[in-house]
């Protein structure tokens, strides 16, 4: 039996999706190529956009066409969050939520022999605990994505992932270093903190981000620790501090921003200023000199004027970030934005993105060319040829190398070179 997976959205949905198909895989079955068909086809389902939604709908649909007599599998954030309207989408024979995912391949098998279609969906309460997805092998990567914080206790004006996701559940310090160890042996040198919210790790259980990620360091073969997405608000002196005595913590910091703009900001219900934004900014650059910063900006939110617009576009470039992903405000039934008044047409959105992707960019090529005759470590991730790889330095660079002698998953000094738009060429350091 072959199984086939398409995952939507953020890194631990990723994650998720790489759990479940080791279940599957531990069960006889196995992973179809692309041009294969599949007896069993997985969504695991995005909802941060109404297009995640749709996109998932169109996949279902082009999997059946192409088998239809195999298993529809609707999995994730979607059903969870608007649960009828996904029990409405005839082609999936199984509709889940975003829990007990473990009960994917049960409810697989159970499909096999009665044919009855599932609908699954539990509501999230607070009485959850972490479910455990633990995952010794990903394959196609050299650096090892572990979730260890789901849900968020958070209510942006925009958002409908607490909906998806539940309240803060942190994974337990025994099982996450267990994996970690699992993980080093089998070749591992990073490993990559995810989570919905990971500045909230260790809310629910007396610990914080800075106590997990000292004790990760603590694992021997574990030389990088990347952090995921991170609230401003929590990253207080205190875990700063901590977090810049571990050198295995990649200096790279995914600073979750939204707008640029304190208005916006102020509608959209999230709990800084750019004052205070720009203070965690200069705190984490003077503790990792040689920080960078990566972030996500909403375009036009409900009453975003052009002035605000502008604003958030200088502050963007004002920080000076290595990467920010752009996009048009999504309107989410049940959020308090969907009824907000002035709301910005499809046409304008998509306009402002590329102002601001194209400003983001050319801020992105400035600051790698200041990198130029740095020396670094590069990580080789996907070989090109027998000598030549591609790679991340520790600050999140991606590069171009040749380095004749090693192998994918090795860790590599090496002396930046120019950019040209994609990656930095880089040369072995001498």
């Amino acid at each position: 039996m072959k199984v086939a997976f398409y995952t939507l959205g953020c890194k631990v949905n990723q994650n998720e999706t790489g759990a479940v198909a080791q279940l599957f895989y531990e069960n006889g079955f196995e992973s179809a190529r692309e041009e294969e068909t599949a007896d069993v086809y997985i969504v695991n389902s995005c909802t941060v956009t109404s297009g995640g939604d749709k996109k998932s709908r169109q996949w279902l649909r082009r999997a059946k066409r192409r088998n239809p007599d195999a298993i529809m599998v609707l999995m994730g954030c979607f059903p969870q969050a608007f649960p009828e309207q996904a029990a409405e989408i005839e082609e999936a024979d199984i509709v889940i939520g975003s829990k007990a995912r473990r009960s994917v391949l049960n409810h697989v098998l159970q499909f096999m022999q009665d044919g009855q279609r599932i609908v699954d969906i539990v509501p999230h309460s607070k009485g959850d605990l972490f479910e455990e997805l633990p995952m010794e092998r990903l394959e196609g990567h050299t650096r090892a994505f572990m979730k260890i914080e789901d849900g968020c206790n958070r209510r942006c004006a925009y958002c409908v992932i607490p909906r998806a996701r539940g309240n803060v559940r942190s994974r337990t310090e025994e099982s996450i270093l267990n994996e970690l160890h699992a993980l080093a042996q089998s070749g591992y040198s990073e490993v990559v903190f995810s989570g919905i919210n990971l500045s909230s790790y260790g809310l629910d259980t007396g610990t914080d981000l800075g106590d997990i990620v000292a004790k990760a360091a603590q694992v021997p073969g574990i030389r990088r620790i990347r952090l995921g997405s991170l609230e401003p608000d929590l990253m207080s002196d205190d875990v700063i501090e901590r977090l810049a005595r571990i050198p295995q913590v990649c200096p790279q910091f995914h600073l979750s921003l939204q707008s640029g703009c304190d208005a916006t900001l102020r509608r959209m219900r999230r709990v800084y200023n750019t004052e205070q934004y720009t203070q965690v900014v200069r705190k984490l650059r003077s503790a990792f000199p040689n920080a960078s910063f990566t972030t996500d900006v909403i375009v036009g939110f409900p009453g975003e004027t052009p002035e605000d617009f502008q604003t958030s576009v200088r502050y963007v470039q004002e920080i000076g970030f290595l990467k920010v992903h752009v996009f048009g405000y999504s309107r989410r039934s049940g959020t308090p934005a969907y009824d907000m008044p002035d709301q910005i047409d499809e046409a304008e959105k998509a306009k402002r993105v590329h102002i601001l992707q194209s400003a983001a960019d050319a801020v992105r090529a400035k600051v790698i060319a200041s990198k130029q005759g740095a020396e670094v470590e590069v990580l080789l991730e996907r070989p090109i040829n027998t000598a030549t790889f591609t790679g991340y330095t520790k600050e999140y660079i991606p590069v171009l190398i040749h380095a004749p002698g090693y192998h994918q998953g090795d860790i590599v000094c090496a002396v930046l070179g120019t950019y040209d738009g994609m990656r930095c060429a880089a040369c072995l350091a001498p």
